[in-house]
C-alpha cells in the first residue's frame, strides 16, 4: 500500500496580480504613439491618450490589489542560525 503524503501548511502566501488588459492596451498606445512619427500624427495623439488611460487603469487596479493584501503573515518556518554552521575538522591521515 501507498504511503499518504501531506504537505504541511505553508509557510509563505503567494498572491499573484488579478489578469489585466493594462499592459496590452498600454503597449499598444505606445505603438501608435511612435508608429505617428512614420505615418499620420492623429494616430500618435489617440495613441498617446490610450496610453495614458492604460497606465493609469494599471497603476490603479495594482494599488487596488496592493491594499487587499494581509499586513502581517503568520511564519511557521525554522529559524536559522545566525553563524554558518562548519563541518567537524577531520584528523589527516
Amino acid at each position: 500500500m501507498a504511503e499518504e503524503r501531506r504537505n504541511g501548511e505553508p509557510t509563505e502566501l503567494i498572491y499573484l496580480p488579478e489578469p489585466s488588459w493594462a499592459p496590452v492596451l498600454l503597449a499598444a498606445g505606445l505603438a501608435a504613439a511612435a508608429a505617428s512619427a512614420f505615418i499620420w500624427w492623429p494616430y500618435g495623439a489617440i495613441g498617446a491618450i490610450v496610453a495614458l488611460f492604460a497606465l493609469l487603469a494599471w497603476v490603479r487596479d495594482s494599488r487596488a490589489s496592493f491594499a487587499r493584501l494581509p499586513r502581517h503573515q503568520r511564519l511557521t518556518s525554522a529559524v536559522l542560525p545566525a553563524v554558518p554552521l562548519k563541518r567537524p575538522e577531520r584528523p589527516h591521515p
